[in-house]
């Protein structure tokens, strides 16, 4: 990165704005490849983001692959799903052949921060405190980001921009981002509460989640151990723009945590926060010439469970390997695109058409129990509900899930990413 003296212009190879998982991984992948790299932040670390703090096995695979592990160790280590629901409870380990047999949960402060902190040490050049506020695009290239700071503004120029500022992207909104809400998208709410069962080695779910008035909602209760006498308790919920959830979101998890506060020995509910989840690549313009959303941005969001973690992780990696092998003056206008398209459109088709059925509340209730008395199927369920079936996978699920997807594709009216 260089500074021009005579004025507030910052020049670098590579911009990437958000330090959240998919931004650090990114700057991590290509500050080992040498790349001079500006990671970039609005607020200062260490900072938290409503979220669940859960990490599936495909999250920690990728903590693995960038030997960034050992920000796991002391913390929990969980086995699979303890799910309830319509009378009946299940115990689900993880199940994905290609993966880690364990999960985990780490407060996103300690995640975020030492992902960043590792993407520092790799040699990229941090930036928290600054927000990015404004464009300019010269020839269809992303030629300057304007971001504000509490001292002031400060000009970046870059060669490439990578967009990883989370589910309400305000920068990728100044880049022609949409959001296509007429099909599935999530809103959930999280707080943190002590218990003497931080240390449980499965986090837990309600599949039958109910307001305080009784009425059954599209989505699912959690209980997540943290470890250290913390859990992170939440609920979340399904909508569309025909049928938005019409919730309050802390009510509903207050009153979710009310009906576990005696299984759980639950202390006050702190840390309160609540965050819209665009989900199965249901946005449009992703990438520029010189540009591209990652993560949350790109709304890398599980439609079944509201996982974002292991998406932001992996499309950071991938973004990385995007730029390196696209040469020195790249587009990424159709092939950014094109690559999330090819590893996610199946996946995220298929389960935002699933998606959509959970926030028919008569069918859940009748499709509800019938699973439940069935511990294959909501075996199957969880694997593909986790994201736990991968490229490698070659059994029966995983061909019927991509059968599945490629099935939906045909059917979509706007195909993931476009």
């Amino acid at each position: 990165m260089t500074t021009d003296p005579q004025t507030d212009v910052v020049r670098t190879d590579v911009l990437v704005v958000g330090a959240g998982p998919g931004g650090s991984s990114a700057a991590i992948h290509l500050a080992r490849l040498g790349r001079d790299v500006l990671l970039v932040d609005g607020a200062e670390f260490p900072r938290d983001k409503a979220c669940g703090d859960g990490l599936t096995p495909r999250a920690v695979a990728e903590l693995q692959t960038l030997k960034l592990d050992h920000i796991l160790e002391g913390g929990p280590v969980n086995k699979g799903l303890r799910g309830h629901g319509f009378g009946r409870s299940l115990m689900l380990p993880w199940n994905g052949p290609h993966l880690p047999k364990h999960g985990s949960a780490i407060a996103r402060t300690v995640l975020d921060n030492a992902l960043r902190d590792a993407a520092l040490d790799a040699g990229a050049t941090g930036l928290d405190g600054h927000k990015a506020v404004d464009v300019e695009l010269t020839g269809g290239r992303l030629t300057t980001v304007l971001l504000r700071g509490r001292d002031g503004t400060v000009r970046v120029e870059a060669e490439h921009v990578i967009v990883a500022d989370g589910g309400k992207s305000h920068l990728g909104r100044l880049l022609g981002r949409a959001w296509h809400k007429e099909t599935v998208f999530g809103v959930a709410s999280r707080a943190y509460a002590t218990s003497p069962m931080a240390d449980d080695p499965w986090i837990t779910s309600h599949l039958e989640l109910r307001d305080e008035s009784g009425r059954m909602m599209g989505g699912y209760g959690w209980v997540f151990p943290l470890g250290n006498g913390l859990v992170n308790v939440g609920a979340g919920t399904l909508a569309t723009s025909k049928r938005p959830a019409n919730i309050n979101l802390r009510k509903l998890t207050e009153e979710y945590a009310r009906q576990r506060r005696d299984e759980w020995q639950l202390g006050e509910l702190t840390g309160y926060g609540s965050a819209p989840l665009p989900m199965g690549g249901a946005v449009s313009n992703v990438a520029g010439r010189n540009w591209m959303l990652i993560g949350d941005a790109a709304a890398c969001i599980n439609p079944l469970n509201g996982e974002g973690i292991d998406y932001a992780l992996e499309t950071g990696r991938l973004a990385a390997e995007h730029i390196v092998e696209s040469g020195a003056r790249p587009d990424f206008t159709a092939s950014w695109p094109a690559e999330l398209y090819a590893e996610y459109g199946e996946a995220f088709s298929i389960a935002r058409r699933l998606g959509i059925l959970i926030t028919h509340e008569r069918l859940l209730a009748m499709s509800g129990p019938i699973g439940m008395r069935i511990p294959a199927i909501m075996a199957v369920a969880f694997r593909v509900m986790g994201n736990l079936v991968t490229p490698e996978d070659s059994d029966v699920v995983a061909r019927a899930w991509r059968t599945a997807g490629r099935a939906s594709l045909r059917l979509d009216r706007r195909r993931p990413f476009h």
